[in-house]
């Protein structure tokens, strides 16, 4: 294996944070679809490399497999330093972090497919009522993180400063797995704006899940 080999899924939010922050780098991969509705992400041979059975995957040319979309973006930022993910400024870094936390840790745990799946075949939830779980929880973290980022100074296009980094990484991914959903994103203009920046750039564009080679 000559180059990296991205496992993935093209509705993913993870994985387009992951397919994202390749783009920045600039770092070539081969792309390995795993369709998540059809549990092929459970099948036995990509459990010998992720035994979470998750995706995204990042399969490195020596074997190496890495998981967990952050940890998998912090790897590419320490390897390949530019153009850069995270300030230098450690306050600045820290503050870039709870973004990113914000809607990895506190929105997307709770609104994922497993997750989803679970309220269906458990609870008997609808698909009103789970389109209703999701956008309860993803307008409890929008509303604060909007209040937050229109506080940023009026020239930053993207959540800290002129160039997109991690937050906006995982804003971009976390916005278009609210369109699924119906999120009305009308109370959210500040990270309308700084999603619809993002998009502008070919770094996202070209990650975005509607292009990717297991599109529907």
């Amino acid at each position: 294996m000559s180059k990296p080999l991205l496992h993935s899924y093209f509705r993913s939010s993870t994985a387009f944070r992951v397919r994202i922050a390749l783009n920045i780098k600039n770092l070539e991969t081969d792309y390995r679809a795993h369709h998540l509705r059809l549990g092929e992400q459970r099948a036995p041979a990509y459990l010998t490399l992720n035994p979470q059975g998750l995706v995204p995957s990042l399969e490195l040319p020596d074997g190496t497999v890495l998981t967990q979309s952050l940890a998998i973006i912090e790897y590419l930022e320490e390897t390949m330093p530019e153009p850069p993910l995270l300030p230098a400024d450690p306050i600045l870094r820290a503050k870039v972090r709870a973004v990113a936390q914000m809607i990895a840790c506190d929105i997307h745990p709770i609104n994922n497919l497993r997750v989803l799946n679970h309220l269906r075949t458990c609870f008997g939830a609808d698909d009103a009522a789970i389109a209703g779980w999701f956008r309860h929880w993803v307008e409890t973290t929008f509303e604060p993180l909007e209040k937050q980022l229109s506080q940023r100074p009026q020239r930053d296009r993207f959540c800290f400063g002129s160039a997109p980094g991690l937050a906006d990484i995982c804003l971009v991914a976390q916005v278009a797995n609210n369109a699924r959903f119906n999120v009305d994103m009308s109370a959210f203009p500040t990270v309308q704006a700084i999603h619809d920046a993002c998009m502008e750039l070919p770094a996202f564009r070209d990650a975005a899940p509607s292009v990717q080679p297991d599109a529907e």
